[in-house]
């Protein structure tokens, strides 16, 4: 599977499991500080369908600083049904969200998928492919604190053929090494090795 393809099954298995959901489960705080599950679902379709144009106008709303608040805002009057039919609607990433082939929504989705599962106690078993793929791009993202995160140790989940690094050792299921590296401490609770205290060091700075 391309990208694309990857991030189209994402975004479906997120419809998917929101359909799900009650609704007082949409409105539970996320891990994305200040966001509900429903303000992860807007952010998520928020590029779609915005050009460069587009992204320098909601820049200069927000006056270059939270610019990811203002697409959450600009979908607030929908409620979560109308939000379901608007994801549904958006299953295949377009605009911007295709840049690097699709990798960048590939890598938004799966991440904010595990952003909402967590808080709510609902785990899955991420398919292998989209995985290894969010963990390598997640290293290389300027947006993401992967890149310093990972100075230095070694990645080495027990669940999947994949690891990244040298040095001391970070282990343990492969999602909670791809949320500890892009910044949700709590997943370091899951995660063993010598080099567990220096990623929770860099991230308490």
């Amino acid at each position: 599977m391309n990208g694309l393809e990857m991030a189209t099954a994402e975004r479906s298995d997120l419809a998917d499991f929101l359909a799900d959901l009650e609704p007082e489960q949409w409105q539970v705080n996320s891990l994305c500080e200040g966001w509900r599950v429903r303000d992860v679902v807007a952010h998520v379709m928020s590029f779609d369908d915005l050009n460069l144009l587009g992204m320098l106008r909601r820049a200069v709303e927000a006056r270059f600083t939270d610019i990811n608040q203002v697409g959450v805002d600009e979908l607030a009057s929908l409620d979560t049904g109308q939000l379901l039919d608007r994801l549904r609607a958006h299953l295949r990433p377009t605009g911007l969200a295709t840049t690097l082939g699709c990798r960048l929504a590939l890598l938004d989705v799966t991440i904010h998928h595990q952003d909402i599962r967590r808080p709510l106690c609902k785990p899955r078993q991420i398919p292998a492919e989209r995985l290894r793929c969010v963990l390598h791009d997640a290293l290389l993202s300027p947006e993401l604190p992967g890149r310093r995160l990972a100075r230095g140790v070694q990645l080495k989940p027990t669940d999947l053929d994949w690891s990244h690094g040298s040095g001391p050792e970070v282990a343990g299921p492969a999602e909670a090494v791809l949320m500890a590296m892009t910044g949700r401490g709590s997943a370091l609770e899951e995660l063993h090795g010598p080099g567990v205290s220096v990623v929770a060091g860099r991230l308490a700075r």
